[in-house]
């Protein structure tokens, strides 16, 4: 368990290299912490997704919100109880476009503050303005796309993970 507050949890698991498994091991993950969480049995606890819509999980017939987020080697869940959450997990790295892919995705301001920070620090700032903007989408039930100019209204929080990733929620 990553996070438990204020009717949010998050969880993470080392995922098996199958994209496919990843997935169905990260979805029972998913279940067995909200059965404990919530003291339910796992039978009455499910997780439902269609293709291009934010899954929905259902503790037992009542719905909660419910996030997913993969990398190599790490995968994420949020759920909130009370509303939507949003979850992202990236891999920090030196990405050679990456002013283009901020200013593009991210903003003119975050390009400009990542242009102005230390080479050495570039790398996890961009992993913590993109994991915070992909959340923070999730979170509205949006997809991922270019700088429009606002950002869905949320708080934002990032998760303590080890080195090389960085991770956000948005509750």
């Amino acid at each position: 368990m990553l996070l438990s507050r204020d009717g949010v949890l998050a969880i993470g698991i080392v995922p098996p290299p199958s994209r496919t498994e990843a997935r169905a091991h990260l979805r029972q993950a998913v279940r067995e912490a909200a059965a404990q969480w919530q003291n339910l049995d796992i039978e009455a606890i499910s997780v439902e997704s269609t293709p291009g819509t934010p899954p929905r999980l259902l503790l037992a017939g009542r719905p909660a919100g419910l996030s997913f987020s993969h990398d190599e080697g790490l995968s994420l869940a949020a759920i909130g109880l009370y509303g939507p959450v949003g979850i992202d997990v990236m891999r920090v790295q030196d990405i050679a476009d990456w002013f283009h892919l901020a200013r593009d995705y991210l903003g003119p301001q975050v390009a400009q503050e990542l242009a102005a920070c230390p080479d050495a620090q570039r790398p996890l700032r961009l992993a913590q303005a993109w994991t915070a903007r992909e959340a923070a989408l999730k979170y509205a039930g949006l997809p991922l796309a270019e700088w429009d100019g606002t950002a869905p209204a949320c708080c934002l929080q990032a998760l303590p993970l080890p080195a090389p990733y960085v991770a956000s929620l948005a509750y």
